[in-house]
């Protein structure tokens, strides 16, 4: 009996192992560990205006970037308490996958394959946009259908080497790809004359465009040849830490569909609305579910504002980028930005 019992528990012991050890090895913890260490490591771009930059004191500014501060506002009410990790597209999975960070929030495609093949999971679209060509407009070029000939700066391990090669070859254009290992090196690739079209989401063409010496000197295709959700993610295997991230975002698209403001949400604490009332904390207990506190929404909404005021501070209509909402309106506007209600 007594042998029994022992074996019964190292049998349990040895399980307790396999589970933390495996828990371990897929980044289960991410929360408690944010946590002790009392910040949000952030995996972000080397610097793309609107989504992730850094200014000339190195504070990071931009969409992406935001959605890093409304994850610290959540767990930390600070949303300061971020540090960001500046990341080429062939460094990104890899850091975040190693536990270097521990989001990555950089203009990253959501994929079957990256959703399925690198032990990540995405959480999100903060950004629905689509891969774009920009030209010369000395060189008399109106469509991707007349690029045949043309070299074309392209950056590695993007989706945007095969949605190119795609297209390319779909419509029997002959092109010469030029790669180049980061953005900057293809913006200057391009700049310097070594190509003829820099090709890359549309969204970044907008923003690296204001970055040449005569931005009025270069023109953006109309042609959109792809689709490109582009939201953060995390490891695969640490649903607390998933959930958080996710409900985080969609935190952001519910307050604007509640018309819950940065500048209204105090007054919003005395709504009438159930449903203000559950985003912003003062009914129900939805923090806990998410492992932080039942004011997580109001602590998010009070430091950022929604997904629209984020939109229009960084990308919007009236910044220097001027991005229209479009496909990323809400649903309610005739866009396809939904979220889940909370409750």
């Amino acid at each position: 009996m007594q042998k029994k019992l022992l074996l019964a528990a190292l049998a349990a012991t040895f399980g307790m192992s396999a589970t933390a050890s495996y828990a371990a090895s897929h980044g289960a913890g991410t929360l408690q560990a944010v946590m002790d260490k009392g910040f949000v490591q952030c995996g972000v771009t080397g610097g793309v205006r609107g989504f992730s930059a850094p200014d000339e004191n190195n504070n990071w500014t931009g969409l992406e970037v935001d959605f890093c501060r409304a994850l610290a506002s959540a767990i930390f009410d600070d949303a300061d308490a971020v540090r960001y990790t500046p990341l080429t597209s062939t460094e990104r999975f890899a850091a975040l996958s190693s536990g270097e960070i521990d989001v990555l929030s950089r203009t990253t495609t959501w994929t079957m394959t990256r959703d399925t093949s690198l032990g990540i999971n995405f959480v999100g679209v903060m950004f629905y946009d689509g891969q774009g060509f920009m030209v010369r407009k000395s060189d008399g070029i109106t469509s991707a259908l007349e690029l045949g000939g043309a070299s074309v700066c392209i950056e590695a391990g993007t989706t945007t080497e095969l949605n190119a090669a795609d297209y390319f070859s779909s419509n029997n254009i002959d092109v010469n790809t030029v790669v180049f290992e980061e953005q900057d090196e293809v913006l200057k690739a391009y700049e310097d004359g070594r190509c003829d079209v820099y090709t890359t989401d549309s969204s970044a063409l907008a923003a690296e465009r204001l970055n040449l010496e005569d931005p009025d000197a270069h023109l953006i295709l109309s042609q959109i040849i792809s689709k490109e959700p582009l939201g953060p993610s995390v490891r695969q295997g640490d649903d607390a830490w998933f959930n958080l991230n996710r409900w985080v975002y969609f935190l952001l698209l519910n307050a604007e569909e509640l018309g819950v403001t940065q500048a209204n949400v105090d007054d919003m604490l005395a709504s009438d609305n159930p449903a203000i009332k559950r985003l912003l904390g003062v009914e129900g207990t939805y923090g806990d579910l998410i492992g932080v506190s039942n004011d997580w929404g109001y602590r998010i909404i009070k430091a950022l504002g929604n997904y629209g005021e984020m939109y229009e501070r960084h990308v919007g209509p009236n910044t220097e980028i001027g991005i229209a909402r479009g496909v990323n309106a809400l649903w309610t506007d005739g866009g396809i930005q939904y979220a889940p209600p909370i409750r």
